[in-house]
């Protein structure tokens, strides 16, 4: 082993090491067992940040495991480069804007876009030692891909679970597309309730509004049925104030009477519950706000403005004509893209959309038969299902996605789907091929794009090739583990979910693992579209290795949040550099080591105690894995090495590695057997989280005795440790840190020596103290060594 490690150099060359040889390939499960990992492709929308890298990693860490314990490891990877948030980059990247330019140009430049942003995710996932095979990548953009997507979604039409309908949708007026219920977030906003006066026979009605904008779309006032105040108005009309239109008050259980006045303006479409009710009640629709966020030219005073602008010139006219009474601060929450921030609005159109509100309790049913990692995400997802209110609405008025693989008869108006040897489809640049039932010929090509989740969501049959050639759903389905970040879980999880049971009857995986996110500073996740992450992935990963960005991102509880700032990355370049310089110290004294020659070892009880706590932590460590606790596991291995190996057993057998005429040849022996067999256990462990020392120190000093080309090649050990010598270890350290502490306290070099050290322990602890005496009195420089029992 060299004097110092470098990181620079060796961590590339064991990638290409790793890569030259096989060892992450999957074999198709022809000999072992399959463990199948569906991992999130990355959207291509910016940079990767050291959230991508904490989240990605700790999943890494389990395939690895999982190829420890015997299987036959399935881990693909994938990019997800289509839809808004890949448009949004080419966009800002460029300068341009998909609107104005012809709609094969922008997907040209997107197509460019992605490549080159690709290109630098895989190097960046590779220079973290990521034990992907990369023959198993996709992208959702690929022909194969879209081929899947477009299958799939027909075999939805055919099941008439996805159908196409026009009613009220949510609006993202600055993306110009209809969105899903889960695309929204909520934000605080301080506005004003506004009361106006709305005309009845003989009276005024007082109504409270933060969208007065929207009087002219107004078609309807609800009152509470059981409302005294208003019952005597009930089937009555009133005046709509500046436009002098009427409309009819009803009534309707909904309508809240301590919200406001209690008598509710519904207007085309202010919200949900204006789209609900009038769905309910059959009321009209009247145009106020057009896709692009301005009113409609047609609309009286405020035509053409912008929301915000109508809204002021309204208060303004109402205010000139009497009819603002008064007006009150107030902060309520309001629904925005997730993606953009922008206020959604609600407007017709007529869209594709997956039945998702008629199988809630399928899907519910589908949460217990999943294991979730950490067992309490279940309820966000839960909380999700029994909420919904809305189908889940799969088009987009984009340009860059998975087409829609159908067209309109220019005659009778019904959809024509493509054949499916013909898939995948572009149906603007090609037509069906065939006659409608009706005999026109002519066609309307579907120019919306599937939402980008309409693809990932079926992540799991890319990965099988679901109905192609080479289909191995046999061997992969249900997956062993999904892999996300919490946020996601409304999105990914249960889109995936849904598709899942549609399209095999089956759930999409066994286990659900959740990570937490990456915070800049309390409250903020890191993001790309923050740009708050300071120093990217590659400048990390450069300064400071992989193996210590890798080490780091162990560090937490699975599924809780944690902040990172530079000097984080300290405790694991400790952590490194004490594994490489106790692992020199092992090999000084393994150099001429050869495990089947010189004298039989005599393992003391010292040996055999380090042995069994390797065996324990693999037990330990094992069970953790197992619950996806990358943290909590590392933890345990942590303990053995610094405490039970480097501050205990080492100190322990010096003398007896460095002193064999002392001590006795064959002693020495089994110090250098534990020493051997402790370190490879304990690279073993650490395997799974430092990938390139472990396996630097497994090439430079065990490769020539083991069998295996890398250290990643090597199976978890098992086994039940025994529990005397595990007591026994735990009382030895008791003693000696004792000695230590009265050494320190008198301020007396460890070297100092004890006239007579008088240890007490347990009777049956006593047979292994009388074969420790000379290590004892080595590590602690006593001079004699009193023995007394205690039942």
């Amino acid at each position: 082993m060299d004097k110092k490690y470098d990181f620079r150099k060796t961590e590339k060359e064991l990638q290409e090491m790793w890569d030259r040889e096989g060892i992450y390939r999957y074999r198709n499960g022809r000999e072992r067992k399959v463990f199948s990992i569906d991992t999130p492709p990355p959207t291509v929308s910016g940079k990767l940040h050291i959230g991508h890298v904490f989240s990605y990693t700790q999943a890494e860490m389990i395939a690895r495991f999982k190829r420890m314990k015997g299987y036959d490891v399935f881990y693909p990877f994938g990019f997800d480069d289509n839809g808004l948030p890949t448009e949004r980059l080419v966009e800002k990247e460029l300068g341009i804007r998909a609107a104005d330019m012809a709609g094969s140009l922008f997907r040209e430049k997107c197509m460019e876009t992605i490549d080159a942003y690709e290109a630098d995710f895989k190097r960046m996932w590779q220079s973290l030692g990521f034990s992907v095979d990369w023959s198993l990548e996709y992208r959702t953009v690929s022909d194969d891909t879209r081929r899947i997507s477009q299958r799939a979604f027909l075999e939805l039409v055919k099941q008439k679970k996805a159908y196409r309908k026009e009613s009220p949708v949510l609006w993202c007026t600055r993306c110009r597309t209809s969105i899903a219920q889960a695309e929204l977030e909520t934000k605080e906003q301080e506005t004003f309730f506004n009361y106006l006066a709305f005309e009845t026979e003989g009276e005024t009605l007082q109504i409270a509004t933060t969208r007065p904008e929207l009087l002219y779309g107004c078609v309807c006032i609800f009152v509470n049925p059981l409302d005294e105040r208003y019952r005597h108005l009930e089937g009555k009309k009133a005046r709509v104030p500046l436009y002098g239109f009427e409309i009819p008050i009803l009534t309707d259980e909904q309508a809240g009477m301590d919200k406001g006045t209690g008598a509710v303006m519904c207007a085309t479409y202010g919200d949900t519950a204006d789209a609900a009710w009038c769905e309910k009640h059959g009321l009209p629709y009247k145009k106020v706000i057009c896709p692009d966020g301005t009113i409609g030219q047609e609309v009286p005073l405020i035509g053409g403005m912008k929301v915000k602008q109508a809204r002021e010139v309204i208060l303004k006219e109402l205010e000139k004509d009497g009819k603002l009474l008064r007006r009150e601060e107030m902060t309520h929450m309001v629904a925005v893209h997730e993606r953009c921030g922008t206020d959604v609005e609600i407007i017709p159109s007529s869209q594709w959309y997956i039945d998702v509100l008629s199988e809630k309790e399928r899907f519910l049913q589908a949460a217990e038969e999943i294991r979730w990692h950490p067992a309490h995400m279940k309820s966000r997802y839960i909380s999700w299902v029994e909420n919904l209110k809305w189908d889940w609405c799969i088009s987009r008025q984009r340009y860059f996605g998975v087409p829609f693989p159908l067209w309109y008869c220019r005659n009778c108006k019904e959809p024509i789907l493509a054949k499916e040897d013909r898939l995948p489809v572009n149906p603007m640049e090609e037509g069906p091929g065939e006659a409608c039932p009706c005999g026109c010929t002519e066609f309307v090509p579907e120019t919306a794009v599937l939402d980008t989740w309409a693809t990932s969501s079926v992540s799991p049959l890319i990965n099988a090739k679901y109905k192609e050639t080479d289909d191995r759903s046999g061997e992969i389905l249900p997956m062993g583990m999904r892999h996300q970040a919490h946020e996601i879980i409304r999105t990914w999880a249960f889109y995936t979910i849904v598709r899942s049971l549609y399209h095999t009857g089956d759930i999409p995986w066994k286990d659900i693992m959740i990570s937490g996110f990456v915070l800049a500073k309390p409250g903020e996740k890191i993001s790309k579209s923050k740009s708050n992450a300071g120093s990217s992935p590659v400048e990390l990963i450069e300064n400071h290795s992989a193996d210590a960005i890798r080490y780091w991102a162990a560090g937490a509880k699975l599924g809780t949040d944690t902040f990172f700032a530079e000097e984080d990355i300290r405790p694991s370049k400790r952590f490194l550099n004490k594994l490489y310089n106790a692992s020199r110290f092992a090999f000084l004294h393994l150099e001429d080591y050869r495990p089947e020659e010189g004298p039989a070892p005599r393992l003391l009880p010292a040996d055999q105690w380090i042995l069994e706590r390797i065996k324990m932590t693999f037990s330990e460590a094992g069970t953790l894995l197992e619950e996806y606790e990358t943290g909590q596991a590392r933890k345990k291995i942590d303990e053995l090495f610094w405490e039970d190996f480097c501050d205990y057993y080492i100190e322990i057998v010096k003398e007896r590695l460095y002193q064999p005429e002392k001590h006795g040849a064959c002693e020495q022996a089994g110090a250098r057997y534990a020493l051997y067999h402790s370190l490879l256990g304990i690279l073993k462990l650490y395997a799974v989280y430092v990938p390139h020392i472990t396996d630097y120190i497994y090439q430079s000093c065990f490769r020539k005795y083991e069998k295996t080309v890398s250290v990643h090649q090597l199976l978890w050990e098992e086994g039940k440790p025994d529990e005397e010598l595990l007591a026994f270890g735990s009382h030895v350290k008791e003693v000696i840190a004792g000695v230590r502490k009265e050494k320190t306290e008198k301020q007396q070099s460890m070297k100092e020596p004890v006239p007579q050290l008088v240890i007490t322990c347990p009777g049956k602890l006593m047979k292994y103290y009388k074969l420790s005496q000379k290590d004892i009195m080595a590590c602690t420089s006593a001079e004699k060594i009193l023995l007394l029992a205690t039942e």
